[in-house]
C-alpha cells in the first residue's frame, strides 16, 4: 500500500488514456500545473484561457471532460457552463475549479450539471482522481 504523503499522482485507468480534456482557465500558472499533470497521466490536453475560446474549443475538439474557472475574462465559468447546456443534449462532464467560497456559487454550479467542484488552492491528486473518476462514470 503507498505511503499517504507519497508524492505519487493516482493511476489512470488504461481505457482512459488519451481522453481529451479541455482546461479552460486564465491563470498560466494553473493551466501550465494541471496541463503537466495531465499530459504526465496520458491524457490529451487542449487550452483555453477565457471563456469566449473555452466555448470555441469546446464545439471544434469535442472534448471527453472540461475543467472550468468559475471566474474568468469575457465570459465567466457559469455564462460558459449555461451555453454549453443550451448547445448539446449530451452532458460533457465538467469540473469546476474555483476560489470562490460562496455556498451559492456551488449550489448553482450543481443546478447547472458540474459533475466535480473544486475549491483552489487544490492538490493535484484530487483533481487527478476526480478527472479519472468522472471519465469512468461517463
Amino acid at each position: 500500500m503507498a505511503d499517504e504523503d507519497s508524492d505519487d499522482l493516482p493511476e489512470v485507468d488504461q481505457s482512459d488514456r488519451g481522453a481529451k480534456i479541455l482546461i479552460v482557465d486564465d491563470d498560466a500558472e494553473i493551466i501550465e500545473s494541471v496541463r503537466y499533470a495531465l499530459e504526465d497521466a496520458g491524457y490529451e490536453v487542449v487550452i483555453a484561457r477565457d471563456g469566449n475560446q473555452g466555448l470555441a474549443l469546446a464545439e471544434r475538439e469535442s472534448p471527453n471532460l472540461i475543467i472550468l474557472d468559475m471566474m474568468m475574462p469575457k465570459r465567466s465559468g457559469f455564462l460558459v457552463l449555461e451555453k454549453l447546456r443550451r448547445m448539446s443534449e449530451e452532458m460533457v462532464p465538467v469540473i469546476m475549479i474555483t476560489g470562490n467560497e460562496g455556498s451559492r456559487h456551488k449550489a448553482y454550479a450543481e443546478l447547472l450539471g458540474v459533475s466535480e467542484y473544486i475549491r483552489k488552492p487544490f492538490q493535484m491528486d484530487k483533481l487527478l482522481r476526480a478527472v479519472d473518476t468522472q471519465l469512468t462514470s461517463a
